[in-house]
């Protein structure tokens, strides 16, 4: 039977400091040397989730941007995508006129961006570009009519609570929200994606693409829980969010005591088994 195996980076796969250990690269690596069929899907772009996993060979396809896209894990290029029609313009200007400047993922001539005024960043936008300074999908802008250019794919809005909340209740059953505590920061994170964009739906399609008869998961936070209904198996962390503990076939260790490495040492199989 072809299990295809997998994991969340942030809060799973990866320790508090945003690393991944030597013994996980090891362990993972041999373990795909041997046979089994690993990836990974995350919130993070391809850029930013190779960053963190330098080491790790994961020759399978990979999960980026909470399900937006499968893509080439040598290149980045695209093998499947999920992106926004054109009303999402109106999303976004529905957010700056409520006085929520959103961080707009596109596509601009064929190249992937990051746009924002400014001059309107929170505190928690501020801390988020800064972490990504030197990144060539930077895009500062001066107005709106330049946030909706190119070929949007996703959304951020970094903003308090109470400002987020009540747009996260419109747009969630018109988009896939995702509506959390940023895990590093603690600051309130509002993303919205196309709606046939999930972390379920691209595993789906990537158990289809490897032929794959069983999925089996591991994960963290709320924006897991939708893998988790979808799984076969799925193995909660013990620093997970309460709501993840509750539909997790078990819990397993913590992030930082490489709790997915040591269960896939001890119970992963390879196509051969």
């Amino acid at each position: 039977m072809k299990i295809l195996y997998v994991s969340d980076l942030d809060g799973t796969l990866l320790g508090s400091n945003e690393k991944i250990s030597e013994y996980t690269i090891q362990t993972i690596n041999s373990l795909i040397e041997s046979g089994i069929i690993f990836s990974y899907a995350t919130a993070r772009s391809f850029r930013t989730a190779h960053k963190v996993t330098k080491g790790l060979d994961a020759k399978f396809p990979l999960i980026i941007y909470n399900g937006v896209m499968v893509v080439d894990n040598k290149d980045g290029a695209f093998l499947i995508k999920n992106f926004f029609g054109p009303e999402i313009k109106d999303v976004i200007e529905d957010l700056i006129k409520n006085d929520i400047y959103p961080i707009v993922y596109s596509f601009i001539e064929g190249k992937e961006k990051f746009s924002y005024i400014a001059d309107k960043c929170t505190t928690g936008m501020q801390v988020f570009i800064d972490s990504r300074k030197n990144d060539k999908r930077d895009h500062p802008v001066i107005c709106k009519n330049e946030l909706v250019k190119g070929d949007t794919f996703y959304i951020t809005c970094i903003d308090t609570k109470k400002k987020l909340e009540p747009f996260y209740k419109k747009y969630n059953n018109v988009y896939h929200c995702v509506f959390q505590e940023d895990i590093y920061t603690k600051y309130q994170w509002l993303e919205i994606m196309p709606k046939t964009a999930s972390k379920a739906n691209a595993i789906r399609q990537l158990k289809a693409l490897l032929g794959c008869e069983k999925v089996i998961v591991f994960g963290d936070g709320k924006n897991d829980i939708d893998m988790f209904n979808m799984a076969d198996e799925a193995y909660a962390v013990s620093n997970a969010v309460d709501e993840l503990k509750q539909v997790a076939t078990a819990v397993i260790g913590s992030n930082d005591n490489d709790a997915v490495a040591k269960w896939l040492s001890k119970f992963a199989k390879t196509t051969e088994n």
